[in-house]
């Protein structure tokens, strides 16, 4: 699941990065982001949504399959799941 995850991972940071993270002044908006914020919120809490369900429906179903700890297990599948996104980021 990591591979799909570069779309929401890069939807919650264009949303932060033009909403919150713009107003406090710790980055500047995209100047031709004229349209709101209701249109990219729209768009980003259907995906994150969806994404965020199958993920942890695959992992679930994975889980019951490993005899690792709950606490090992789910943190470990977070971080390996932000691997394809941090390649992507490093590389590019």
């Amino acid at each position: 699941m990591g591979v799909p995850a570069v779309v929401p991972v890069w939807l919650l940071w264009y949303l932060a990065v033009n909403g919150p993270l713009a107003e406090l002044g710790w980055t500047q908006r995209e100047p031709t982001e004229n349209d709101g914020m209701l249109l990219w919120l729209v768009i980003v809490v259907p995906v994150v949504t969806a994404f965020g369900l199958l993920w942890w429906l695959a992992n679930d179903f994975t889980r019951r399959w490993n005899t690792a700890a709950a606490r090992v297990y789910w943190p470990l599948c977070a971080l390996v799941t932000l691997v394809p996104t941090a390649a992507l980021i490093i590389f590019s």
